[in-house]
């Protein structure tokens, strides 16, 4: 069937038995596109009906359909004009693995982050209401959103206001890890009444067999069915909230799917369909462990194990580093936001599992847990993408900087995270701490420098952030000098040219300073390592020493490392005697593509690095010559 298939109005003349086998191969096609390519699997396999069934329904694109993280989302960019396309799923120049209103005009937002939708779908439906258009704002949320502050606050205000909105709330039991927090669990128990069942089974039949204009004739069942809710599940969440809620119905049952969600968007105000679906749907390694397939590397699809395997990335050697202190210093505490596995604190919570908090998609919340865990006299340390860390960015201020208590943020997937773009590059965390007071910032060269700064951090009673990338972790060189508060290292004696390399940079730099010397060119390298505060003592003799200064980071550059070293010179009084020039990411939203690529898109390879440090100096030279012989 798919091959009929290009646009939703092509499956809104097939029968519900067609739409089935039309799932079917979705399914094929998603397995097999993500096997080589990489991306989210299991979210995407369990919400296929789903897809199918709104774009059944609805009319989309007129009515609106909002994705809340659009990982769950492919079988809808199948059906939406990208069949053909998804073969380049998430490469540079290819399409996106979450919604984009650049490829088609069924995609709103780029959504990346969790717990935004709702707010969202509020906003178009009220100005929809202010324009009187009378279609739908559909919105599809997972229950990891419901950990997250921003969709409580949503679901308070879209009630209170009565805005005409349907929320589709897609429960699987899980976000990326399992779901955590007081309501899921009562969700759970919900769903798994077995007199609620029963007693919704038989409401359910009843109610979607109902054409829409006979809801009119039902509101014995409704007061019915509320007074059974009334006496068998506590508090009725959803409908105190000023929502009218329907459900939980089979997610993958699009015979009953499709008539009652008919129904319901024949309704006018704030409504939610509760439906239950199982993540990983259809491919049976991905089915017994969609955790470990929410995000996936190519994989063999009759072995469902990755094509390469990461041996140690660096979140791994931060957790194995952080269960080694744990041993010794009992104040050790851990948090994370719904990312256990992804930043290896999974290791951490078996070995300690009373000293570990995994907090939902919930980072504000993270950092307001460590302030208290840390004002207690505890050592906290927050594990979170840099990516996600940006939600919490207040609290970092209020809770934490500005009571000066000693929480360590460990930045992990610091820079380009490759093919998951621009809503998850870790690019604007040295820019936003760094400008924080009572604020230490570091990034280490390696495995090695990592541990080192962790172990650091103990000894500091102030804020500190430690930032790393994603992938396969490293050693560079056999150097291991030890880690002082704002001490650089030098690792390369030079006289024509300086490098100041930060982090995850070092490598590059330091293969760029080889290329360098084939060529010529003596080169004094120094890896940053503190971001805040600076070297002060070293940039003065670098300043002393040196015309020619540049500075590479994996960040983005309005406010980054280069913008601090600026800074310092200025104060100094020096830029009119220096040639500055700062490597690093440029104004913009990086897109998708692997990091490889992105490096080098962005001159930030070793061989880019080295033909542009080449550049400056050929032509800074140039001019400087012409300049004297100017004067003479």
């Amino acid at each position: 069937m798919l091959e009929q298939i290009n646009f939703p109005k092509d499956i809104r003349e097939s029968s519900i038995e067609e739409l089935k086998i039309l799932a079917e191969e979705i399914r094929r096609v998603i397995v097999d596109i993500v096997s080589k390519k990489g991306g989210h699997l299991a979210s995407s396999l369990g919400a296929v009906e789903l897809c199918l069934a709104i774009h059944y329904c609805a009319n989309t694109p007129k009515d609106t359909l909002i994705f809340d993280v659009g990982h769950q989302a492919y079988a809808h960019k199948i059906i939406t004009g990208r069949k053909d396309s998804f073969t380049k799923l998430r490469e540079y120049k290819g399409i996106s693995g979450f919604p984009n209103p650049e490829e088609s005009n069924y995609d709103v937002y780029i959504s990346g982050h969790a717990s935004t939708a709702i707010s969202w779908g509020q906003g178009i439906a009220e100005a929809k209401r202010l324009r009187k258009d009378t279609s739908k704002t559909i919105v599809v949320i997972g229950d990891g959103a419901l950990t997250g502050g921003m969709c409580f606050e949503a679901l308070n205000n879209c009630g209170h206001s009565r805005s005409d909105v349907l929320v589709i709330f897609n429960h699987n039991e899980m976000s990326i890890s399992y779901s955590t927090g007081a309501l899921v669990h009562y969700l759970n128990k919900i769903i798994s009444l077995p007199i609620y069942n029963r007693i919704k089974k038989e409401l359910d039949s009843f109610l979607t067999h109902l054409p829409s204009f006979a809801y009119r004739l039902v509101k014995k069942a409704k007061k019915f069915e509320e007074a059974i809710k009334g006496l068998i599940v506590p508090g009725i969440f959803f409908e105190e909230l000023g929502f009218r809620y329907f459900g939980p119905l089979d997610g993958h049952d699009l015979n009953l799917l499709i008539p009652t969600l008919n129904n319901i968007l024949s309704l006018k105000g704030p409504r939610l369909l509760h439906v239950i679906t199982k993540k990983g749907k259809g491919y049976s390694f991905s089915e017994n462990n969609p955790e470990e397939f929410h995000s996936v590397l190519p994989f063999s699809i009759s072995t469902g194990k990755p094509i390469r395997l990461i041996k140690e990335g660096f979140g791994e050697v931060m957790a194995k580093k952080l269960v080694s202190l744990g041993k010794e210093n009992q104040r050790i505490v851990a948090i994370t936001a719904a990312m256990a596995k992804g930043t290896g604190l999974n290791i951490f919570s078996q070995a300690f599992p009373e000293r570990f908090w995994d907090v939902g998609i919930a980072e504000e919340h993270a950092v307001g847990l460590a302030s208290g865990l840390a004002r207690a006299g505890f050592r906290p340390f927050v594990a979170i993408y840099s990516t996600f860390l940006q939600r919490s960015f207040d609290q970092i201020i209020h809770d934490v900087a500005l009571q000066k208590l000693p929480v360590v943020f460990c930045v992990d997937r610091a820079g380009f995270v490759g093919e998951d773009g621009p809503t998850h590059h870790g690019v604007f965390d040295i820019s936003y701490l760094r400008m924080i007071p009572n604020m230490i910032c570091m990034a280490p060269k390696d495995k090695l420098e990592l541990e080192d700064m962790l172990e650091f951090s103990l000894i500091v009673d102030l804020p500190c952030s430690v930032r790393y990338p994603k992938g396969e972790s490293y050693v560079l060189g056999k150097k291991r000098s030890k880690i002082t508060l704002g001490k650089s290292e030098i690792l390369c004696e030079g006289k024509d040219i300086c490098i100041i390399a930060l982090g995850s940079m070092v490598k590059e730099a330091y293969e760029a300073v080889n290329l360098l010397q084939d060529k010529g060119l003596s080169t004094f390298l120094v890896n940053g390592r503190f971001i805040k505060p600076l070297d002060e003592e070293l940039l003065d003799f670098i300043g002393a020493n040196f015309k020619f200064i540049v500075t590479v980071e994996e960040g983005i550059l309005n406010g980054g490392f280069g913008s601090a070293i600026l800074e310092f010179y200025e104060k100094r009084g020096r830029l009119g005697g220096l040639s500055i020039k700062r490597l690093g990411i440029t104004d913009e939203f990086s897109t998708f593509a692997s990091r490889e690529q992105l490096l080098e898109i962005y001159g930030l390879d070793s061989k880019s690095i080295a033909k542009r440090v080449l550049d400056i100096f050929k032509e800074e030279s140039a001019l400087a010559f012409s300049y004297y012989s100017r004067r003479r």
